[in-house]
Parts: C-alpha cells; structure tokens; sequence
C-alpha cells in the first residue's frame, strides 16, 4: 500500500510539473526571445541527459535504431515545443494547458490511420473537445481566435502526431528510452543553436529569475518528469497511470489561476470544464476499445504495456 501510494505521488507529481509548465515558459518568454528560451531548454536538458547516461553501467552500446528513431523524434518534438512556446507567448498558461490536452483524444485517430474501428461514442467525446477550445478561444465574446490558441492548437496536433511516431518508431524494438531522450535534447540544442545566436549575450545577461524558470523548464519539466514517469508507470496499471498523468490541464489551470494572477470568464469556465471532461471520457473509450481489441486478438486478456498509461501525453 506504502509503495502504491508513493507511486500515485509521484505521477501526480509529474502531472502538476508538467502542467505547470506553460506558466513557467510564458514567463520565461516575457523576458527572452523564444529561440533564446528553446535553446537554453535543450541544452540544459542534453548536459543532464548526458550526465545520466555517462553515470549508468550498463554495458550496452548505442544502437543504430535509437540513434535513427531519436533524431527523427527530436525533429518532431523540436517543431512541437516551437508552436506551443511561441503559442503559450500570446495566450495564458491555463488556456494553454487546456489546448495542448487535446492531445489526448487526437493521438488514437492519428495512431489508427484515421480512427478506424473506434467506436462513435469517441468522436463525441472529440467534438465535445472541439467546442470546449471554440469557448476558450472566445471566452470574451465572438471574435477572431488568438494567434496564441490557434499556435498551441497547432501543437496539439503535431504533438499527437509524434506521439503517434513514438509507437511505430519503437515497436518491436529494444531500445533505451534515456539515450531516445539525449538524442532529441542533442539535436534540439543544435537545431536552436543558430536561431537563439543573436540573443546568447542576452541570454547570458539573463537575471537569477529568468534563469530559474529556464533550469525549471529544462531540469524537472523534461528531464525529471521523464525519469520520474518511467519509474512510476512500472509499480502501477496503465489505467490508473493514463487518469493520474490526465490531471495536467487541470494543474495547468490552478498554477495559471493561483501563481500567474490569471482569471476565466464564465464561458471559458465551462470550455475547461468541457476540455476535461471530454477528454477524460475519449481516453476512458479508448483505452476500453483497446484492452477488448487485444483479448478478442489474443484469445484472451492480456495486460496493458506499461508505456501506454503515457501514450497520449509524450512527455515535453
């Protein structure tokens, strides 16, 4: 019981370091340029991906597919992190966190070559996510979306997309998820390089603040979330790791509301109620249509992978 409790923790614990993110790269952004933010993101987090692989004894030598596989992935993650920090730069943390979560409910229709064989009651559950974000992007009244919404809808997208690619990329094939993630911090250091060049003096000049949100961002929104996320879904079920990580928009919400001085009109309230709700509902129907595909596939039921409880949230 001790041990299911500490590991219920720490995914809540991921869940809100996650969700607070949007908060920490909207104010980092406020003082830097994006690129500057990105760039400094990936190279923290490449020193201590690194640091973590040099410090294991292993004894087993990179292979060519987690070279491969990482730097196709770090190409996808690097364009998903591009359209939601620029994205949470010209909207709020909440609304943000709220967006991004339609990740969710994306990912199976993206993973099943256009949803095939998922049952209608899931596309309610998507169009009810439709018209939760149609409420959060005119919360005020009717008028054109924010530059800043429609970005990290943006997101939402690819980031189901690569979600989608980390199935396929790594299906059937043994590889270590630690050297995946050094791989894509690497390449996105060197992708952001020449972007964030100009403002290295200004990064460099950067106050004590900025460069905490930065080293928050970089050290325990990717790296310690990762570690902390494949140490956790191995002590519990898929299930119960998918509904626990599934808090996110709702701490993203409570940091932007309670440290960020944000506020939700009453219609962009029920767009959030909405947003979870529906998403809540097409993950519960998915992972139901999964577990019943497998056993009728199988002749018999068979346990989730570990690694599907975090599927649909790839960790950022």
């Amino acid at each position: 019981m001790q041990i299911s409790r500490r590991t219920d923790a720490v995914l809540l614990l991921v869940a809100l370091v996650w969700g607070s993110s949007y908060l920490a790269a909207k104010t980092a952004t406020a003082a830097l340029p994006v690129m500057a933010v990105l760039f400094a993101r990936y190279a923290i987090s490449a020193l201590a991906c690194g640091g973590l692989v040099a410090t294991r004894r292993s004894g087993r030598r990179w292979t060519r597919d987690e070279v491969r596989a990482g730097s196709l992935l770090g190409c996808t993650q690097a364009a998903v992190l591009v359209l939601e920090t620029y994205g949470v730069a010209h909207t709020s943390a909440a609304n943000a966190g709220l967006i991004i979560s339609l990740t969710i409910v994306l990912t199976p229709v993206l993973d099943r070559a256009g949803g095939r064989g998922l049952p209608w009651r899931f596309f309610l559950a998507a169009g009810l996510c439709v018209l939760a974000v149609g409420l959060l992007t005119s919360s005020t009244g009717l008028h054109a979306p924010r530059l800043g919404d429609v970005l990290v809808l943006a997101a939402a997208v690819v980031r189901a997309g690569h979600v989608a690619l980390v199935g396929r990329l790594t299906a059937g094939r043994s590889m270590d998820p630690l050297r995946l993630t050094t791989v894509q911090t690497v390449l996105g250091s060197v992708l952001f390089l020449a972007p964030a060049a100009g403002h290295l003096p200004e990064l460099a000049r950067s106050g004590a603040g900025t460069w905490g949100q930065l080293v928050y961002l970089a050290l325990f929104c990717s790296v310690f979330a990762f570690v902390a996320q494949t140490w956790a879904v191995q002590g519990t079920s898929a299930s119960r790791a998918s509904l626990l990580l599934g808090t996110e928009p709702i701490w993203a919400v409570a940091v932007g509301i309670s440290l960020g001085g944000e506020r939700l009109t009453p219609w962009a309230t029920l767009g959030a109620v909405l947003m979870i709700a529906g998403t809540y509902w097409g993950q519960a129907i998915e992972r139901t249509h999964r577990t019943t595909a497998g056993t009728v596939q199988d002749g018999a039921a068979s346990p989730e992978p570990a690694d599907e409880g975090r599927r649909t949230l790839s960790p950022t």
